[in-house]
This record gives C-alpha cells, structure tokens and sequence, in this order.
C-alpha cells in the first residue's frame, strides 16, 4: 500500500477494482452476475472476519484461565 496516496486510491493489488474494456456485446456477464459476484465476496470477507473474532475470543478466554 503507498502511504502517500489518498484514501480513494488505496485500492490497490489485489483489492484494486478489476475494470475490463469490452464493448457490452462482448460482456457474458449480467448486471445480476456481477452484484451475485459482489455479493459472495462480501460474505467471505464477513465469514473471515467472524472467524477471526471468534479466534480471537477464544485466546482471551483461554490467556483468561490460565493460572498465573
């Protein structure tokens, strides 16, 4: 990530919006594909970020109970 860029402009490797320059005939995907793509890697990065806190709460139990 740059640090000097601005906040709009962090998206960028892998998060980097993917744009394709196809004319709307070429494109095989409809405006339903692409919100059901939208969608399906939003609910990964939920599903990630659920675990992670899960995680997470289940360290400070056990770091809770341990014996000192």
């Amino acid at each position: 990530m740059d640090p000097y860029a601005k906040p709009k402009e962090r998206r960028i490797g892998a998060q980097r919006p993917k744009i394709t320059h196809l004319p709307e005939a070429a494109e095989t995907r409809t405006r339903r594909d692409r919100e059901a793509e939208k969608q399906a890697v939003a609910a990964e990065r939920r599903a990630i970020k659920k675990s992670a806190r899960q995680h997470l709460k289940g360290q400070l139990h056990a770091e809770m109970k341990e014996p000192d």
